[in-house]
């Protein structure tokens, strides 16, 4: 049977142009930088002082010398680019970084929001590599495993979706060796012997990671409705419940609903993401605005927490209009 993905396997370092983003693994300061800095910047790409950084990466138990070490390697892999006003340093994202954290926000955002009807076509990607290429075979595990698929057998990996142009050129960057891709449907066999595709999934793994956190963040919701979660319990809380939720695409990469058990918890997951996500924006704004105004000297109302809702429809795709506006 499948298991459940560890969390580092599902988030591999991503190339985008120039940037990479690096794997948002438990107890990474990089990912946690990453993280922390877009939730707070992403719509205007503001500048946050390092000092803030470091103050807020702190609260993270992160020491203030692993978090300017965290900010200099951000800056080499392309994801920051900083800047100097006298004695003091600020770093924002860098153009490639956002578009590519507004991509995946977008991703996040949507994903559980409806359900869409399955054409009943299976996505299959074979492939044979030599078993000494252990470093080529990891790359593509964890390239199909980041977006969606399950190994049916070792060498056979399935998605209920359909590739995209954009996937088909990024499968083609790692096809080391022989490969090949197919779109079929699944012919059951007379036997006990056949294995569906959905098989590749452990779907019962998967009830239990949703039961987890809508049990888990459940219970912060009378607290969030009070008032009760403020300062950086609100910023720590908003930031672990987006990592926890951001792995749901990925162990349930919208499952066709007909092979799920009836009452399948992705829904009830996004309902309690999006309660606890959004109902701590404001604290957790105020908080970081307050960390930044000590760092600066002043008032940065260009730091804002954004929504679900908002990555929805594209983190920063206001910031991009309105200079585009300018030009014209």
């Amino acid at each position: 049977m499948a298991r459940v993905f560890e969390l580092e396997e599902i988030f591999p370092d991503a190339e985008a142009g120039s940037v990479r983003l690096p794997r948002r693994q438990e107890g990474s300061p990089q990912g946690l930088g990453v993280t922390l800095i877009a939730d707070y910047t992403l719509r205007a790409r503001a500048w946050l002082p390092s000092a803030a950084i470091v103050d807020l990466l702190g609260e993270f138990g992160v020491t203030s010398g692993a978090a300017r070490t965290t900010i200099s390697r951000l800056a080499r892999r392309g994801v920051l680019e900083g800047r100097r006003d006298g004695r003091h340093s600020a770093y924002r994202l860098t153009g490639p970084a956002a578009d590519n954290l507004s991509n995946g926000g977008r991703d996040i955002a949507t994903f559980g929001a409806g359900e869409e009807p399955w054409d009943g076509w299976w996505t299959l990607v074979a492939f044979s590599i030599p078993q000494e290429e252990s470093t080529q075979r990891r790359a593509i595990r964890e390239h199909l495993r980041w977006r969606g698929y399950a190994p049916l057998y070792d060498g056979v990996w399935v998605s209920p979706h359909q590739l995209t142009a954009g996937e088909q050129a990024e499968l083609a960057r790692v096809a080391f060796g022989a490969m090949s891709v197919f779109r079929s449907q699944h012919v059951e066999l007379a036997t006990g012997a056949t294995r569906n595709p959905i098989d590749a999934w452990d779907i019962a793994g998967i009830v239990k990671q949703y039961t987890t956190f809508i049990r888990r963040w459940s219970r912060l919701l009378p607290r969030i409705t009070a008032g009760a979660v403020s300062g950086s319990a609100a910023v720590r809380a908003r930031t672990e419940v987006m990592d926890s939720y951001r792995r749901f695409p990925v162990l349930d990469p919208l499952l066709p609903i007909e092979f799920l058990p009836p009452g399948w918890p992705r829904a009830r997951a996004r309902e309690v993401f999006v309660a606890v996500y959004d109902g701590l924006a404001e604290p957790a704004q105020e908080h970081v605005r307050a960390l930044v105004a000590r760092a600066a000297d002043g008032p940065h109302p260009q730091i804002r927490a954004h929504t679900v809702a908002e990555m929805a429809a594209g983190v920063g795709d206001d910031k991009r209009a309105a200079l585009q506006s300018t030009k014209r």
